[in-house]
């Protein structure tokens, strides 16, 4: 049975009283700072905090020796309204805090950082909760008390800047996150997972692997990619291409910009114009960068009469698009402000839309498993209470999803109201190799655009009817997917998409002339080979092409050269021994055209 998307409660209770223990720890040890926001999240919590210096490790070890002491002491958390105007009283001291509350009383709302739920619309009484010495605006809900926490199944990892509420302008706080779980060994389990995710660090891999670099003059969020790591790109996107072709997809190529006028239709200027960047004038009109590719594909549709006979009909664009995204978010290939989409857009009768949801399903799960991905969670978002279109065309794209879902036999999840204003969607998780969830692909209808863009096709009794409009992206950004991609193989990518698949090594110089007759027979057989005729010992070339991933080492003397071999290593360090060059050449190919895994 599907379930819903939620954290546990009592985890949620216990990683929200975390947040509020730590803020004890850190006012008892810095009386002069001020506590802003502090809620739990996904593995853990944390809390922001407005102080003159950074902190510091030994500060976190400091902090977390203290909640463990105010845990063991049983404290009970107390909940109690008050007025605003005691509320004012009592965090007088702290203008944060105090926006907040003019936040909660002015009806505006608040983010207190303590709840998922949305603050009423205007609120005459105000919940604070007070555990032991330390007091705090808050929704709850939290444990009853502290002896329902396990000391030993939490740990405070970091500290970092972040902005108040996020934006830039505002104030640097200094954040501290913590993880925590109900028992010790979950929380070991996930720390030495976390171990393993540093060594894994794409940001660190790509500097290592010579693939990208983000480069501050350039500008935060912008990725220059290396010839190494368009190479590994543009593999991707090449086999991603091809397999759209043979799908039934349309290539297309849109601009980069387009008039105010379309992002006005598309409503992208009402709803979305924060993460856009400025308008640009010329010819005396407003132009403004896409963030979106969506309204170039329905201008393509909607340049001809459509018939029934025409559709479906799908459009497949490798669209770079750009987005503001704070500073704050910003992170490696994972969060950037200029990405490229393997985006996608299907028009199609309302008889053919379960059909299409089916393949686009299908070939999703295909194309993920050709990178080497296994592992799949869904989830199934349904209808906001602010949403546009029929209810009737809703519960017939939901359950066609779900029953999509249900024939490609995914467990899925419901995501209850988190469908997006204008149609329900299903997205799709990949689970790496060191069990980490990461988004990629997303499969969204549309009842909104279709409307506002007047789409239309000539159906089988001649008369126009509006066409359903599908959204569907598989990898999602391909910057953000090759930052799962370098991290789930940690550099050493699957043959057909390494860099370089075969480094060369002549044993002495007289063996040079000899590896540069096998790299033409390899690269005639479609390797992609380099050589390395340096000067340093044998042994020393073997270790750098490993530390390079390089699938394979092929070492060459005299013995070799004498009988048309090679000596081959893996980068894994198996001795393979000498074979003859068509032999490398025949067991190798197969492993790059069946995109295998091992070497």
């Amino acid at each position: 049975m599907p379930k819903q998307q939620t954290m546990p409660e009592q985890l949620f209770k216990i990683r929200h009283s975390l947040a509020h223990i730590m803020a004890q720890a850190v006012t008892e040890r810095y009386p002069d700072a001020r506590p802003t926001i502090g809620p739990p999240i996904e593995n853990g919590f944390y809390y922001d905090f407005a102080v003159p210096q950074p902190f510091t490790p030994e500060d976190l070890e400091a902090f977390e020796r203290r909640m463990k002491e105010i845990i063991q002491k049983g404290v009970s958390f107390e909940r109690r309204e008050v007025s605003a105007e005691e509320a004012r009283r009592l965090f007088a001291s702290n203008p944060f805090k105090l926006e907040l509350i003019e936040g909660l009383v002015s009806g505006a709302g608040d983010d207190m950082g303590e709840s998922e739920e949305e603050a009423p619309a205007e609120q005459s009484a105000i919940s604070i909760y007070t555990q032991d010495t330390f007091t705090d605006l808050c929704r709850g809900p939290h444990v009853a008390s502290a002896r329902e926490i396990n000391p030993q199944a939490f740990k405070l990892t970091t500290s970092s800047g972040a902005y108040w509420r996020g934006n830039e302008r505002n104030p640097m706080l200094q954040r501290i996150y913590g993880v925590a779980f109900e028992t010790q060994e979950e929380l070991d389990a996930y720390l030495k997972m976390l171990e393993e995710a540093e060594k894994r660090d794409h940001r660190r891999l790509g500097r290592e692997l010579d693939l990208f670099h983000i480069d501050p003059t350039v500008g935060p969020g912008l990725v220059l990619w290396h010839p190494k790591g368009a190479l590994v790109k543009h593999l991707a996107e090449e086999f991603c291409k091809r397999e759209h072709l043979a799908n039934g997809y349309q290539i297309v190529s849109t601009p980069h910009v387009g008039r105010a006028e379309l992002w006005q239709t598309s409503q992208h200027l009402s709803f979305y114009k924060e993460n856009m960047y400025a308008g640009m004038e010329m010819d005396e009109t407003e132009y403004y960068v896409k963030p979106m590719n969506c309204p170039f594909h329905i201008m393509i549709y909607n340049s001809a009469i459509r018939s029934y006979r025409d559709l479906p009909i799908r459009y497949a664009e490798w669209g770079t698009v750009y987005r503001f995204e704070r500073a704050g978010v910003l992170h490696g290939l994972m969060r950037v402000r200029g990405f490229t989409q393997d985006d996608a857009h299907i028009f199609c009768s309302p008889a053919q839309m379960p059909a299409e949801i089916d393949r686009t399903l299908s070939f999703c799960l295909y194309i993920l498993r050709a990178f080497g991905f296994e592992q799949f969670n869904a989830y199934l978002a349904t209808r906001p209470e602010k949403a546009v279109g029929d209810p009737a065309q809703w519960d017939d794209a939901t359950e066609a999803l779900r029953q999509a879902l249900l024939r490609a036999g995914l467990p899925y999840e419901i995501d209850e109201g988190g469908g997006a204003f204008y149609g329900p969607k299903i997205d799709l998780k990949i689970r790496d190799a060191i069990g980490r969830e990461w988004q990629c692909s997303t499969i969204q209808f549309d009842f909104n655009l279709s409307q506002r863009f007047d789409l239309t096709f000539v159906n089988e009794k001649g008369e126009r009817e509006r066409p359903y409009m599908i959204h569907r992206a598989l990898l999602g950004s391909m910057e953000r997917f090759m930052g799962v991609l370098i991290e789930h193989y940690s550099g050493a990518f699957p043959v057909w998409l390494a860099p370089v698949q075969a480094m060369l090594i002549p044993i002495a110089d007289r063996h040079i002339a000899y590896c540069q007759q096998v790299a033409e027979r390899l690269r005639e057989a479609g390797l992609r080979v380099e050589i390395d005729d340096s000067s340093e010992r044998m042994q020393n070339k073997i270790r750098k092409a490993q530390g390079q991933k390089i699938p394979y080492m092929l070492v060459a003397g005299d013995k070799e050269r004498d009988a048309g071999a090679v000596a081959v290593r893996l980068r894994t360090g198996e001795d393979l021994k000498a074979m003859p060059v068509e032999q490398f050449i025949a067991r190798v190919q197969p492993i790059i055209a069946e995109h295998k895994t091992e070497l």
